[in-house]
């Protein structure tokens, strides 16, 4: 049984998308998969981000000079994200600028995870807990 393409896509908005690009590659360890420019210097009109355990997230600037989207505000996104790498991906993370807001620990549902928020406060939980 193979894993079927993501169908649903979480989308956050950036005053600086290109910077969250690279903190979502290196703190994280999501993968640039798609960007779309947008015609004034740094803006992204669009990008996808895959999650190298499935899935994944959409992003753009929240000034866009082309497209029928409006951007929502930047840092008022909230993500789950499935791992069986919380602990790495945490100090990874801390390492490269998040703030944390929920420390990694074990919950008494079974689940480890933790919660930070990227440099436009966008906030990211990460976690085993893989829904009920």
């Amino acid at each position: 049984m193979s894993t079927p393409a993501p169908t649903c896509w979480p989308t956050l908005s950036y005053q600086d998308a290109p910077a969250a690009i690279r903190f979502l590659v290196e703190a994280f360890g999501f993968k640039e998969h798609l960007v779309v420019p947008g015609e004034a210097d740094g803006e992204v009109v669009h990008c996808e981000m895959v999650w190298p355990e499935g899935g994944g997230v959409m992003l753009g600037s929240t000034v866009r000079s082309v497209g029928e989207v409006e951007a929502t505000t930047a840092g008022a996104g909230s993500v789950y994200v499935v791992t069986d790498r919380p602990d790495e991906i945490h100090a990874q993370a801390m390492a490269r600028g998040a703030t944390e807001i929920r420390g990694l620990r074990d919950e008494d549902y079974g689940s480890r995870g933790f919660t930070v928020a990227d440099p436009e406060g966008n906030r990211w939980s990460f976690g085993t807990y893989r829904g009920a």
